[in-house]
């Protein structure tokens, strides 16, 4: 009996031996395990992307009034009676055509006489340096006639300006409006004649908000259309920038210049303007890409094959893409696959980007 229970004593420390050997090699088969997925983890697979810029884009949507390139309202210079309306309405005229003339005896018979008062002006004159030599004419007698030629050559020029008065001529080229003088009619000065424009181009003026101040530039390509069925669209540039704020709507004055040589348009016309502004060029990332945390946004950049968080502010969002600030440079590998898995520092495993993924230049 004794022997019976020395014996099963021994096999039971055998098998608590076994167990325990049993237990340390699968211990050591998970610690293997685990070693090995740790370092499977330690290298995540991802994909990547050249770093690219492109500039934040802003359409500026308008309304927009238009003006003759030159434009003006015709007054007479004097008071007079119309003899001769020599234009029709809307009618094309040249610089220096007559349009009216006013009554004009008065100023001829002035200018004659003006004339004439000169003439004997410079006959007396004449005389008395011929015999100024002589003695029998003073120096001072000699002064007062040449005084007097030169005031007699002046009111024969104001005679001359007071005739070329009584006719009113256009200034330049362009086309005339309607008018309410007729013949017989007396007019003066504060008397509108007629409009005169020339209109071979418009200046077109539209409000632009003042947070697109230094956005829009002379020189700038402004698309400029009508508001009628047809539609028709016309290419312009900014020739003109205000240089104030209005208070009121927060906005400045800015004036295009639109070719008008077709003579489809006319002034006082208002068009649709419109204008894509390109802004400061800026890093792009696919909006998968962009990541947000307590803190904002943030992407994953590659440098020496290690991940790095890389903080940025979204700028713009376009087309499947985002415009963000960030201290990036053109070229950067940033992670645009395989994000979820990321923590910084931690070294990822990529295929080299093929030339066509590389960044152009801006």
């Amino acid at each position: 009996m004794a022997g019976y229970q020395g014996y099963m004593k021994n096999r039971s420390f055998f098998d608590v031996s076994m167990l325990a050997a049993a237990f340390l090699m699968l211990q050591a088969c998970g610690d293997d395990t685990r070693q090995t997925q740790r370092a499977v983890d330690r290298t995540v697979p991802v994909v990547v992307a050249p770093l690219q810029f492109d500039r934040a884009s802003t359409r500026l949507e308008a309304v927009g009034t238009s003006r003759a390139l030159q434009s003006i309202e015709l007054h007479p210079a004097t008071s007079g009676e119309v003899i001769a309306v020599n234009f029709q309405p809307g009618q094309q005229v040249s610089a220096g055509d007559v349009l009216v003339e006013l009554e004009r005896r008065d100023e001829e018979l002035a200018l004659s006489l003006a004339e004439i008062q000169l003439e004997d002006a410079e006959r007396l004159y004449d005389r008395y340096q011929r015999t100024g030599s002589s003695g029998a004419v003073l120096p001072t007698e000699t002064d007062a006639a040449r005084t007097a030629v030169e005031a007699a050559r002046i009111q024969v020029e104001r005679a001359r300006v007071a005739l070329e008065y009584r006719t009113i001529e256009a200034p330049f080229d362009g086309y005339v409006g309607i008018t309410d003088v007729d013949r017989g009619d007396r007019i003066n000065p504060d008397t509108v004649i007629t409009t005169l424009d020339n209109r071979d181009s418009l200046l077109v003026s539209f409000n632009v908000p003042e947070a697109l101040v230094g956005e829009v530039a002379v020189g700038d390509d402004v698309s400029v259309s009508t508001w009628n069925s047809r539609g028709s669209t016309a290419i312009g540039r900014v020739v003109d920038i205000g240089s104030r704020i209005d208070p009121a709507t927060r906005t400045f004055e800015a004036r295009a210049s639109v070719d008008n040589k077709t003579d489809e348009l006319r002034p006082g016309m208002s068009f649709r303007v419109s204008m894509n502004l390109e802004g400061t060029a800026y890093p792009v990332i696919t909006e998968t890409a962009v990541q947000w945390g307590a803190d904002g946004a943030y992407i994953w950049a590659v440098v020496d094959k290690r991940a790095h968080r890389v903080p940025v502010n979204v700028v713009q969002r376009q087309q499947g893409v985002v415009l963000v600030d960030a201290p990036l440079e053109a070229g950067e590998l940033v992670v645009v696959e395989g994000i979820q898995r990321l923590r910084d520092g931690l070294e990822v495993d990529y295929e080299p980007p093929s030339l066509a993924d590389e960044p152009h230049s801006d």
